[in-house]
């Protein structure tokens, strides 16, 4: 089944119009015009050799979305579209599976924080978001990227790649392996808060980035958008990541960055990041949020490390030292983060 015959049984015209969005990295996803009712959506072939059950994610929709409607939600909700045969998902002759979601008119998005207003906007928006679908009972929604968030196991796949890799990868990521290796504790007290209760299990969305909301064109919020890692854990986790993601004054590619850490976007993320949650946090969460951004930088390090000592099987790399060269801008990020916070 090409393309065109996916198109046609969602909208039942080949009179249409495809445009390629390329800002994802793991979806194909392209803007579909139908050209017959002057309507756009977003169509999007889901990665199924990453999420393994994409049931999973359209089902983990709904419920976010019934979540969002039933607590009064303000901002505008990205709805999944049947087919004509009322199918959430239609498979291709590679039996790769494809969906349809509804478009938000005269929106933009952004791969960096433009500015600290709009980072302190973006960093809200999520609060909000996480405050609206956090309510007293946790809704079933499945795990669609298992073992993600297992930070024990990220450390045993590092330990098993610096065991095996090859001598040279060794030897060319000396430094970073002695760096990463005197901070291997790191993770150990988010472990042991996991394992033991200490820190609620919440609804998060797992992917805070900027580009993951929906803004109008002078700034404004309008939709937190990719729900596919929605999963049940800490909110530690988001705000970790938001830090991770927001803070970085280089491209996480550039393997000699100096002094990437921006002190001025911690402090308006964090404040927009507790703008809403800030009364449902427990003291333990709280208490642990700087913690949890040097942890979510660090783990985010160790990855790009692991692949580097594994020969580069997971990102994609545009050069062999490329892995590395993330690691080295992690490290620093990481270094700029423990240097403001006095660790």
């Amino acid at each position: 089944m090409e393309l065109n015959d996916i198109v046609i049984q969602f909208i039942g015209t080949d009179n249409y119009g495809l445009t390629p969005i390329t800002d994802g990295l793991i979806n194909t996803t392209y803007l579909l015009e139908n050209k017959d009712q002057g309507k756009k959506f977003i169509l999007q072939k889901i990665n199924n050799r990453v999420f393994k059950r994409p049931e999973a994610i359209v089902n983990n929709h709904l419920i976010i979305n019934e979540l969002l409607k039933s607590n009064d939600y303000q901002f505008k909700i990205i709805e999944p579209i049947p087919s004509l045969t009322n199918e959430l998902l239609v498979k291709d002759a590679n039996d790769d599976p494809w969906r349809m979601l509804s478009f938000v008119e005269n929106s933009t998005t952004f791969l960096t924080a433009p500015s600290l207003q709009t980072a302190f906007e973006a960093a809200k928006t999520f609060s909000y978001f996480l405050s609206t679908v956090n309510t007293e009972k946790l809704p079933a929604i499945e795990d669609t990227l298992p073992n993600f968030l297992n930070f024990e196991k990220r450390v045993s796949d590092y330990k098993n790649s610096l065991k095996n890799a090859a001598p040279y990868l060794k030897e060319n990521a000396k430094a970073e392996i002695e760096i990463t290796n005197q901070l291997l504790s790191l993770p150990d007290q988010w472990i042991e808060m996991e394992k033991n209760n200490r820190i609620p299990k919440r609804i998060i969305h797992a992917d805070v980035k900027i580009s993951n909301i929906l803004f109008d064109q002078n700034h404004r919020p309008l939709a937190v958008i990719d729900l596919d890692t929605m999963m049940i854990s800490t909110i530690l986790y988001d705000f970790g990541t938001m830090i991770q993601s927001y803070t970085n004054t280089t491209n996480e590619d550039d393997g000699s960055a100096q002094n990437n850490f921006n002190p001025k976007m911690y402090k308006v993320v964090k404040e927009g990041f507790l703008f809403y949650l800030k009364e449902k946090l427990t003291p333990e969460e709280s208490d642990n949020l700087d913690y949890a951004a040097q942890v979510a930088i660090y783990i985010q390090e160790l990855r790009f490390l692991t692949d580097y000592l594994n020969g580069s099987t997971y990102y994609s790399i545009t050069h062999p030292e490329h892995n590395l060269d993330r690691t080295k801008n992690q490290l620093e990020l990481l270094k700029g983060l423990r240097e403001y916070l006095r660790v």
